[in-house]
């Protein structure tokens, strides 16, 4: 098992860690930093630093099993061999930008109160697809306007976990229909932005900032008619 440092700390940046298996698919590492892909958040990038030389880390997934994280190299980049000792270093910058649009995204939850069909997060642009028929029921300029205003208002980002069973029991709390919460473990982490998670609250395993007022103001640049009930809004950084 691949010990995930940034469930406890999104804003540790590098780590010490042992490779446990490496190869050209990928490298297991027993701790990381990386986030692995999920959730339409991407996998981190930066290297792996070791004795002998470096290797560019271009994605990081999840294994097979579910429970390793594979780092994946750049081609052609050096291996760290098993058992070696490692420096696994984030590239911050597109890390950070992610933790901003990821937790942004969450804002537009609670602004657009509709389900939630898809999303993808970038370091440039971000989306989310929603189950909405009326064209009309999102303005592009007043949800700009919305979003910046809870940006402004520097609300905390925090975390809570609640049981399976408590999920079971408040549906509500899921806002996409594609995609689900992993349950099973026993218990699952929600996001909770505000006093109490007022603003927003919902199942979320992605990397977030501690406060709004980190994402920076956005705008929402574009919002496309992808189906009969299907509204994709796009949002910047600005």
């Amino acid at each position: 098992m691949t010990e995930q440092i940034y469930r406890i700390d999104a804003y540790r940046r590098a780590c010490e860690a042992r490779v446990l298996t490496s190869g050209t698919g990928g490298i297991v590492l027993d701790r990381t930093v990386f986030y692995a892909a999920a959730g339409g958040q991407p996998g981190d990038t930066g290297v792996l630093e070791f004795d002998g030389g470096s290797c560019p880390i271009a994605a990081t997934v999840y294994a097979a099993d579910k429970v390793g994280i594979m780092h994946v190299p750049a081609p052609a980049a050096a291996l760290p061999a098993p058992g070696q000792t490692v420096r696994a270093v984030l590239d911050w910058e597109a890390r950070n930008r992610l933790m901003r649009m990821h937790t942004c995204l969450h804002l537009m939850c609670a602004l657009v109160k509709y389900p939630v069909t898809g999303g993808q997060i970038g370091t440039e642009e971000s989306r989310l697809d929603f189950d909405i028929e009326d064209a009309a029921a999102v303005d592009r300029e007043t949800l700009t306007a919305g979003l910046n205003a809870l940006i402004a208002a520097d609300h905390k980002v925090d975390e809570r976990w609640i049981s399976d069973a408590e999920l079971e029991a408040s549906p509500h709390l899921v806002r996409t229909m594609s995609v689900k919460p992993p349950k099973g473990s026993g218990k699952v982490r929600l996001i909770a932005i505000g006093e109490g998670g007022d603003v927003d609250l919902q199942p979320c395993g992605g990397t977030h900032v501690r406060t709004t007022g980190e994402i920076g103001r956005v705008v929402v640049s574009k919002i496309e008619k992808k189906g009969k009930r299907n509204r994709r809004i796009r949002v910047a950084l600005a």
